[in-house]
């Protein structure tokens, strides 16, 4: 195996190495009897070796050795020399269809054409010219079209390999985009808890230093959720589901106790069977409750909140409303695009706007269906 591969790695260094081989494999196979040795001529040999050494560079070149071993081969049916070496035009003429444009293979093809025809004129045996010809021209196309087969595999190949590269590309994206939703929706909502919760300790420390006590506990216990979540949405490879669970919908009744120690009152209405709900379904119905609230608790200070979720195997609903001012509540409208990509990812819409009567509404339906297909 290390021979095979420092073989490969030789050739791809040395391409020329690989082109001489069929030169050098016709250039021996038409030395025997009748052919170059027997003449002893040295323009025969000439000839043979001009007909057969530029094939070492087709790769490189490929029309102009095609046109190299054309004139031999003129000059070879001008002196009246039959060879054998005559079949490195075919070799050419693969060469050319594979890497050069239609233009020059098919000035090519009928160059070489040409050729069979002279040479059918002249050498074939009486009668038999139209046969010759015939089977001269099959071998040409032959050639002609695993030249075309090996130029359109290389582009398919090419092909694939571009696409593979832009999926992977794709791919890099979209992880990074789901890296930065995460880190907002983790950063925004435990830094707005914990700003919450320790302006409620300075305000009380001195006449209720317990509850002072409690809420600090409190930051500390966010600021370690917070690390924790970080350290899951960035994890270079897949987090092991016990050790690091992804927070789901298990987890929104602790969200909603954070948020009521923050100063925010907060409900929870869970319907339908959270277990048939996949985690990375739960994972998003979470993070959009996480951020409406955020909002809420930054913009409509005073206001209560309510999360509702609706729960089938086929679907999930999650709405989250508050009683704020209208005033206060037209900042609610920033921050939702990462939202509405997590839902458009499970084919769904949000909807996010002020109540009639006053309050804001943020509501999404999932259709579990649409992300299991994809």
């Amino acid at each position: 195996m290390k021979r095979a591969d420092r073989l490969v790695a030789l050739t791809g260094r040395s391409p020329m190495l690989v082109d001489a081989l069929p030169a050098a494999v016709i250039f021996l196979a038409t030395l025997g009897p009748g052919h170059v040795l027997t003449d002893g001529d040295a323009r025969v040999l000439t000839l043979q070796v001009a007909l057969v050494a530029p094939l070492a560079w087709r790769r490189r070149a490929p029309l102009a050795v095609f046109c190299a071993i054309a004139a031999a081969a003129v000059a070879q049916w001008a002196a009246g020399v039959q060879l054998p070496a005559d079949a490195a035009l075919l070799v050419a003429l693969c060469t050319v269809a594979a890497h050069r444009p239609w233009r020059h293979t098919m000035i090519a093809a009928l160059t070489l054409e040409a050729g069979i025809l002279l040479a059918a004129a002249r050498w074939a045996p009486p009668g038999q010219a139209p046969f010759t010809a015939a089977a001269l021209t099959a071998m040409s196309a032959a050639a002609l079209t695993t030249g075309l087969w090996t130029r359109v595999r290389r582009a398919y190949v090419t092909s694939l390999e571009r696409d593979r590269e832009q999926r992977a590309r794709l791919a890099v994206a979209e992880e990074r985009a789901r890296m930065t939703r995460d880190v907002h929706d983790i950063v925004t909502h435990n830094l707005s808890v914990m700003v919450a919760l320790a302006d409620s300790a300075a305000h009380v420390q001195d006449r209720a230093p317990r509850q002072a006590a409690a809420a600090m506990e409190q930051v500390a216990e966010t600021g370690r959720q917070a690390l924790a979540d970080m350290r899951r949405s960035l994890s270079a490879g897949e987090p092991d589901p016990l050790l690091h669970p992804a927070p789901g919908i298990a987890q929104l009744s602790p969200l909603a106790d954070r948020m009521r120690a923050a100063g925010l009152p907060t409900r929870l209405s869970v319907t339908g069977d959270p277990t048939a709900i996949p985690a990375a379904a739960q994972l998003t119905i979470y993070r959009l409750a996480q951020e409406a609230l955020t909002n809420t608790l930054k913009h409509a200070p005073g206001a209560t909140a309510e999360i509702r979720v609706h729960l089938t195997p086929q679907r999930a609903e999650v709405e989250v409303t508050d009683d704020g001012h209208p005033q206060q509540e037209m900042a609610q409208g920033r921050g939702l695009a990462g939202m509405r990509e997590r839902v458009a990812a499970y084919g769904g819409t949000l909807h996010a706007g002020p109540v009639r009567g006053g309050g804001w509404r943020v509501a999404a339906g999932l259709d579990l269906k649409v992300r299991g297909a994809a």
